[in-house]
């Protein structure tokens, strides 16, 4: 096996287009795409662990992909809540392999307020169970959200490099309070979707080692690689993973940092 290739692939999707779609969603799927299918994929790849990551598109419908993993230890699952929902069910949802809520707040006008009691609380209860916050948003909006989420005792997952806008990459603004956010020693950023940037991501890849360093990294797919499958492959984004951290006591310490953070 390539000594590239990691052993958790930390996001991708699973859908099928006749489940119900959030009224919000910016984007709608043009196909299925089911865990049997990515499960294959994995195995042709070597890739032994991965977490689905919940599609915004789906909102709070988390009942398909929770459904689809039961009882497959190889896979998690992050999830999209109300901040209310009640304890017990997300201890249900641990036992059946969620590890995480996810936040999908870009393009939202609107953005919550996460320094309130209800979203206090429901991050306590997530430290408390030991999930994590999974933070999709626009980079130049992360220093809204990031200094409630630090206060917090949770880990923070922030996807895609933290979205930092394309003009200023690594200097801008964004990218540099994402920077700052590794002091908690509780944040962590996902490698991934870097075709999504519209900047180049090896010099972000660089920087977030260089202050992070690869135990505050993970790597991610974003398999099936929704508006980009004409484009890209799953062997490319494991080659482009290999150039960000071309070191394999790097490429070691990030696959056991994710392990221990998706409780594989």
């Amino acid at each position: 096996m390539p000594d590239a290739m990691p052993i958790v692939d930390t996001h991708a999707h699973v859908f099928r287009r006749d489940l119900p779609m959030a009224p919000e969603a910016l984007t709608l799927p043009h196909h299925d795409f089911e865990l049997d299918e990515y499960e294959a994929i994995l195995d042709r790849h070597g890739v032994d662990f991965s977490c689905i990551a919940a599609p915004s598109f789906l909102g709070s419908y988390n009942d398909y992909t929770l459904a689809a993993i039961a009882d497959r230890r190889r896979f998690r699952t992050t999830v999209i809540l109300d901040p209310d929902t009640d304890p017990y069910i997300l201890r249900m949802m641990d036992r059946d392999g969620a590890v995480g809520v996810r936040l999908s707040l870009r393009n939202q006008k609107v953005l919550p307020d996460l320094a309130s009691y209800q979203w206090v609380r429901f991050l306590r209860r997530l430290a408390d169970i030991g999930w994590h916050v999974h933070l999709h948003i626009d980079g130049q909006r992360l220093p809204q959200v990031l200094p409630a989420l630090q206060a917090a005792p949770v880990n923070l997952v922030v996807d895609h490099f933290g979205r930092p806008d394309p003009a200023g990459a690594a200097q801008s603004a964004g990218f540099e309070a994402l920077l700052r956010a590794f002091d908690t020693g509780r944040t962590f950023v996902k490698l991934s979707g870097g075709f999504r940037l519209g900047c180049d991501p090896a010099p972000l890849a660089a920087r977030l080692r260089e202050v992070g360093g690869p135990d505050h990294l993970v790597w991610g797919s974003d398999c099936p690689f929704t508006d980009f499958a004409d484009k890209v492959t799953y062997q490319s984004v494991l080659d482009s993973y290999a150039g960000w951290v071309p070191v394999e006591a790097d490429r070691a310490r990030i696959n056991a940092a994710s392990r221990a953070l998706y409780r594989f």
